[in-house]
């Protein structure tokens, strides 16, 4: 065999493998792996405990909300509603303040995450109808449901862990982050306004009917309110076990549709950034600078957050710190930023289906955190 062919068959074997293994073509999922093997070489522990570090309530919630979202995809319903919706709204900055304020407006009560399976679903429904700049919507509308889910405890994980720590009421938990979370939205707006021009949509690409399959729509519409009823009185594992067992034998490609990427990507993450906040020297760095004031809590959440995400950020500063409303405004505040400080940054650029949105999105996000540290630190 010449030189030439031995070249040509290496390069058609990694052709196959970039084909074949999903984790080379996925920039999250190699940098997760790669990670995961660095601290595994630099701090070993057994493989068998890693699944522990998981957190399987939150995956099963996801795992569930994406056999959902797939269905009432399936149904038709985004797509009809999506054409109502464009007929009354003419021009791109209307719709896209709009869908900002549905975001928001969702993530105070359903969690940023589930906000973004109801709202990004409807923006590539209007997509297909009315030609959009879709990276700059589902950009604004990560943005949108971090800020909004600032309000509530309901709003995100960190704020129901500090919640449920800090012992207040809820009026008070709420009363503490309005100041917050209505600057951000207000910071939002004017990001929103300037991003999209009132440029009237194209619906030329609307001639087609929009059927619905009734049926579908309305039991994963009925399905998606018991399934989050479920999830938040802590019955998710039966729940989702129910609903794809239901979904497997009644409408099988539900569940082969949906997004098994993801879900690894979830189960690597907390895997790696959970070990990375365990690490000894992440406790004694944060012990040495010290959090004993709110500037300090604050500043830490909204820095260390950009290195391990928001979520096992206020889980580690609670230990150090028990000035909860600093805790609060600062992981809020590192929602921003890089895309890790917000699992649902994550989510939303992934059910975009957009190639190369990493680097608009941070284009956006960064400048975004700066100023959000500013607003947060002259609050807290």
């Amino acid at each position: 065999m010449s030189e030439f062919d031995v070249k040509r068959t290496r390069a058609d074997f990694l052709a196959r493998v970039w084909r074949t293994v999903p984790v080379l073509k996925e920039p999250v999922l190699a940098i997760l792996v790669c990670a995961l093997v660095v601290l595994q070489i630099a701090h070993p522990r057994p493989w068998a405990s890693r699944p522990g570090l998981v957190d399987w309530q939150t995956v099963s919630t996801l795992a569930g909300l994406l056999i959902l979202t797939k269905a009432i995809e399936l149904s038709g319903f985004l797509m009809w509603a999506a054409h109502r919706l464009v007929h009354h709204i003419h021009g791109e900055r209307t719709l896209a303040l709009l869908l900002v304020a549905l975001a928001a407006a969702l993530s105070t009560v359903l969690t940023n995450d589930v906000a973004l399976f109801a709202v990004v679903p409807l923006v590539l429904s209007l997509h297909k109808l009315a030609p959009l700049p879709i990276r700059r919507l589902v950009i604004v509308i990560a943005l949108a449901v971090n800020a909004g889910s600032v309000l509530t405890p309901l709003g995100n994980p960190q704020n129901l862990f500090l919640w449920q720590t800090s012992g207040v009421g809820f009026p008070a938990f709420v009363w503490a982050l309005l100041p917050l979370c209505a600057a951000l939205m207000a910071l939002l707006g004017v990001v929103t306004f300037s991003m999209f021009r009132p440029k009237p949509l194209d619906l030329s690409g609307d001639v087609e009917a929009h059927p619905v399959d009734r049926v579908l729509c309305c039991v994963s519409v009925l399905a998606f309110a018991a399934f989050v009823a479920l999830a938040d009185a802590h019955h998710v594992g039966p729940a989702l076990v129910v609903l794809a067992a239901a979904f497997l034998l009644w409408r099988r490609e539900v569940v082969f549709r949906i997004d098994w990427l993801l879900l690894l990507i979830f189960v690597l993450m907390f895997i790696v950034l959970c070990s990375a906040a365990a690490l000894p020297a992440i406790h004694d760095g944060i012990a040495h600078l010290g959090v004993g004031t709110p500037v300090r809590a604050y500043a830490a959440g909204a820095v260390l957050s950009q290195a391990i995400s928001n979520v096992p950020a206020a889980i580690v500063l609670a230990e150090f710190s028990r000035d909860w409303r600093a805790l609060a405004f600062g992981v809020s505040v590192g929602g921003f930023g890089v895309a890790i400080g917000s699992l649902a940054n994550l989510i939303a650029v992934r059910l975009s289906g957009e190639k190369g949105m990493w680097m608009p999105f941070h284009i956006v996000s960064i400048p975004f955190w700066i100023v959000a540290m500013l607003i947060g630190w002259a609050l807290v």
